[in-house]
């Protein structure tokens, strides 16, 4: 369509220049105006002065900007932008209003500014995206094992704390059969010690017996000399005396023996007994103290650990949902990233052939102006 309009406005001119030199030939600058007017014409034509097609343009009255709007139309549909096609339609619109270029220029301006901003705002989201899930990395790591050191912590407290319950009990259960041992010794000793005692009593009791009975014996047989004719049966009956004496006495020394015998054992055995009891009570003391100790520790860890897991769960929820807000979308930042320098650049170069065509709107009017004045002069 730019390129009929072209062509429309080149045969136009070319037939109102023809016009004009054949009524003016005695006008020798206005023939070299229009000689450079034709050229540049042709120039048009072959496509190296665009410049002077615009400057046509605004001679035709015809609204200017095209080639940027055309520029701004390629590359919304080049990006898929609905912005860029609605900054499109912005334009055109204004273009068929008064001061087009100042319109385009702020409509290209807002746009581009707009797109520098949301390209900033992508970037500082990048960097606090990129940063909290760097930190939350960390942080999960470091949560992870603190979990880890207290779940093995928490296992190997456990395991000495019922091993030592174990001992304990164990030591408990000896302390127990040592005591009825000790009980049951206690009940021989009294019982044995007793036997003694009523054994030694009747035994001490015979000898004493025995002993008078010898005395008196003695004691008649040696004053009376008519007794002389019974001496052989007296020391018959004297000598077993003797006998039952000796054997008395021989039981009372041995139930005695006996008796310091199994008093030494009991004792030995009631001393043993006490030094064992002493050890285990000390060592049941020990390691219920060490198994409270573990137990304290342990409540303390798995408190640590609740805790720290509560936090780990936290964490985890927070990587997601940071995860779901910095890579929710089916873009990718890189792609955003591209997408936006290819805006910004696209619009950059719209701004830069908007400025080409105000240049030389600008010149087209000064020339215009000119010539006014110089048809001004010569008809004076």
């Amino acid at each position: 369509a730019d390129i009929e309009t072209q062509g429309t406005l080149h045969q136009d001119c070319m037939t109102k220049a023809e016009d004009y030199e054949a009524e003016t030939k005695s006008r020798a600058e206005e023939l070299k105006a229009l000689a450079a007017a034709k050229q540049m014409l042709q120039e048009v034509v072959s496509g190296s002065a665009s410049d002077d097609a615009s400057f046509l343009q605004l001679r035709a009255a015809e609204p200017v900007g095209f080639g940027v709007l055309r520029q701004v139309r390629v590359l919304a549909r080049r990006q898929r932008s609905a912005e860029l096609a609605q900054l499109a339609t912005q334009m055109a619109s204004a273009l068929h209003g008064r001061d087009p270029f100042a319109k385009v220029e702020a409509l290209l301006a807002d746009m581009l500014a707009k797109l520098q901003e949301a390209a900033g705002m992508d970037a500082t989201r990048k960097a606090h995206c990129d940063k909290e899930l760097n930190e939350t990395a960390e942080k999960k790591s470091d949560k992870s094992d603190d979990i880890e050191k207290l779940a093995t912590s928490i296992d190997v407290s456990r395991a000495r704390s019922s091993k030592l319950k174990e001992e304990v009990a164990a030591l408990q259960s000896a302390l127990a059969r040592l005591a009825k041992s000790q009980q049951e010794a206690d009940r021989l000793r009294q019982e044995e010690h007793t036997a003694f005692l009523a054994s030694k009593a009747e035994t001490e009791k015979a000898l004493t017996l025995l002993r008078s009975a010898l005395r008196v014996l003695k004691e008649y047989y040696g004053q009376e000399a008519a007794h002389e004719d019974s001496e052989g049966g007296a020391s018959g009956i004297i000598g077993l005396i003797e006998v039952c004496e000796s054997l008395f006495e021989k039981s009372l020394a041995d139930i005695t023996s006996e008796e310091e015998a199994a008093a030494a054992e009991y004792t030995a055995v009631s001393k043993a007994n006490d030094i064992e009891k002493a050890a285990k009570e000390k060592d049941v003391a020990y390691k219920v103290q060490e198994s409270t100790m573990l137990d304290k520790t342990l409540a303390e860890e798995s408190a640590d650990r609740d805790r720290t897991q509560a936090e780990l769960d936290a964490l985890l929820e927070y990587q997601a949902r940071l995860q779901g807000d910095c890579s929710g979308t089916a873009e990718s930042y890189e792609e955003r990233k591209s997408r936006r320098a290819a805006e910004i650049a696209g619009l950059r170069a719209a701004q830069a052939t908007l400025e080409g065509e105000t240049a030389l709107l600008q010149r087209g009017v000064v020339h215009q102006r000119l010539r006014g004045r110089q048809r001004v002069l010569r008809a004076a």
